[in-house]
Parts: C-alpha cells; sequence; structure tokens
C-alpha cells in the first residue's frame, strides 16, 4: 500500500465541530474496533502497512486525518487544537461509529493524544499501544517554560510557541526538503543545533541518513503538508501550556492495559518511571528509529498482534 492510490478512499465524519477525513480497512468486522492516531509532521497514511493485517486479524481499524492534517478541518483559532478538542474528536467518532470504547494506539503526539483521551475519556478506551512518546508526567510548571528552563529557548517546542510563525514560513518554504531530510533512519542522536533542529532540517541541503520513504511515498507527504502548510499542526504544540491546565484535575494514573513500543536509535529517551503511571504496561523495543511503523512495519504490526493476542488470552483465562 505504498502508493496513495492504494489507500482507502476516505469519507468525511462530523464530529465535534469538526469534519475528520477517516480512512478505514476491515469494515466487515464490525464491533472490533481500532483506532490509529498518526503524530507530527504526519498522515493517516503513516499507518498504511498496519491496516491491511489489522483488518485481516478482525479488527475494524479506523484512521484519522486529525483536525488540522490532510482534508481534515483546520480551523484558525489556536485554542481549538487543546486536548480538550483533539480527544473529543476521537470520543465523537466512536459515536458517529456506534462504539462505546476502542484499542487506542497512537505514534510520536499521536500517542500524547492517546494517553490523554484515557485521562479524559477514560470509558472509551479499552487497550492502548503507544509508539515513540511515553507517557509524560505533569510537570511543576506549564510545560514549555519548564523545557525552556531544562533545554533552552532554541528548543523546537519553545520556539514554535515563542516565536509564533516563524518555524511555519520557513517549513512551508521548504516543505520537500524538510521532510526529505526529517524522514531519515539514522538522523543523528545529537544534531549539531538540537533546538532549531526542525528549521535545520528544513535548510539543510544534505540527506542525513538512510531515507524511510521512498519517493512515492515521500511525495504523499508532501502533497498533504504543500495543501495544507504547516500552522494548523505545529498548533498542537501551542497548546501544550493550555493541555498542562486542563490535564490538573484529571487522575494521573492510566489504568487500561498497555504497550509501549520504543525505536531504540529514537532521540526521545525512554521514561524512567512509566510504571508508577501506566502500572499495566508492557514495553518493548525495537531497533529502529522514531518512525517506528514505517521504519520496521512488519515488527511492528507483529508486535500489536501479538500483545493484541496475549490480551485476549488473559481475558478468556479470567
Amino acid at each position: 500500500m505504498s502508493n496513495i492510490a492504494d489507500f482507502p478512499t476516505p469519507t468525511f465524519v462530523s464530529a465535534n465541530g469538526a469534519t475528520l477525513e477517516v480512512f478505514e480497512a476491515g469494515q466487515q468486522n464490525k464491533g472490533n474496533p481500532i483506532v490509529l492516531c498518526h503524530g507530527w509532521p504526519e498522515h493517516a497514511y503513516s499507518w498504511r502497512h498496519q491496516m491491511p493485517a489489522l483488518a485481516e486479524a478482525g479488527f475494524h481499524v479506523i484512521v484519522p486525518n486529525q483536525r488540522g492534517y490532510g482534508k481534515s478541518s483546520r480551523p484558525d483559532q489556536v485554542t481549538e487544537y487543546d486536548i480538550s478538542h483533539l480527544t473529543g474528536d476521537l470520543a465523537a467518532l466512536l459515536d458517529h461509529f456506534g462504539y462505546d470504547d476502542a484499542v487506542f494506539v497512537g505514534h510520536d503526539c499521536g500517542a500524547n493524544v492517546v494517553w490523554s483521551m484515557a485521562q479524559l475519556h477514560p470509558n472509551r478506551v479499552s487497550k492502548i499501544i503507544n509508539l515513540a512518546l511515553p507517557y509524560q508526567a505533569r510537570t511543576p510548571k506549564p510545560w514549555i517554560a519548564f523545557m525552556e528552563e531544562f533545554f533552552g529557548a532554541d528548543n523546537y517546542f519553545v520556539h514554535f510557541n515563542r516565536q509564533p510563525g516563524v518555524a511555519d514560513a520557513v517549513l512551508n518554504q521548504n516543505t520537500p526538503r524538510f521532510l526529505r531530510n526529517l524522514y531519515r533512519k539514522n538522523v543523528p542522536t545529537t544534531p549539531p543545533a538540537p533546538g532549531m533542529m526542525m528549521i535545520n532540517l528544513a535548510q539543510t541541503k544534505a540527506p542525513l541518513g538512510e531515507p524511510v520513504l521512498s519517493d512515492e511515498e515521500l511525495a504523499v507527504y508532501v502533497a498533504a503538508f504543500e495543501e495544507t502548510g504547516f500552522t494548523s499542526s505545529i498548533n498542537w504544540y501551542r497548546n501544550m501550556d493550555r493541555n498542562w491546565q486542563i490535564l490538573a484535575d484529571v487522575s494521573p494514573v492510566i489504568h487500561q492495559p498497555a504497550l509501549m513500543i520504543y525505536g531504540v536509535q529514537d532521540i526521545i529517551p525512554k521514561s524512567e518511571n512509566l510504571v508508577e503511571f501506566v502500572p499495566n504496561v508492557d514495553v518493548i523495543s525495537l531497533d529502529c528509529g522514531h518512525w517506528i511503523q514505517q521504519e520496521m512495519p512488519q515488527d511492528t504490526t507483529r508486535a500489536i498482534l501479538d500483545w493484541m493476542t496475549r490480551q485476549e488470552a488473559m481475558s478468556i483465562a479470567g
């Protein structure tokens, strides 16, 4: 399913005041939903390798382009990308399909949405599978101030918030180069200027490492972001402090069975206290970088299905 022509035709779902572009597989498996949530700067297409196998395994696979991405809604107000809206979209998506709950799978900042989904809508989440980004415990001070103090003002999370529009313009002007350089298997784990990594990747002409995507696959991402620009997706990051406030009054402990999949070569470190906040978690690592489900698609799919099989067996055993 590497060619976009082979990817499912989307439907458009009204959900939570937004319109979501949704791709499906295994619609015949009604009653066994699994929702796959992409990260940044990605697209529902990032799950192209997993969708057929999950459908064949008996799942109704639901893959939205979340708000700000693809042909889904791109509101102008920054606050409409906060975690209440993003998780509310997923809850409304379940309502649309008539499901009480589902297995949720997330990668990168999509994993953050899934962790938060379990906090804000716990009854809608049966199981969690997250890739790359472990659960992020709420910090003593708002996240951007905390990151600025810890990583410095040039950290790209901080930069996105403190200098709105600057990174957006650079990425918009260099979309093919940025995405080509970003989707690499061996991007150095310590970039020359890690704080400005995203802008550096948009401006450097020298490819870094082995590509994750074929030219045909890369073209899908380039076309999507040339149409949308980057502002709507970066607005997710511009709500981090707002999300910090929203999550203040909910339990930080996630009780659903969970699988955390790390890439050994990823620059995102493993959590040292994951089990404190996700007590029912299993952890595995794959020998890859950040783009786990695209770098090692068969291994990722096998890990997901094997874990789901074990969970089902445990459920039957009581």
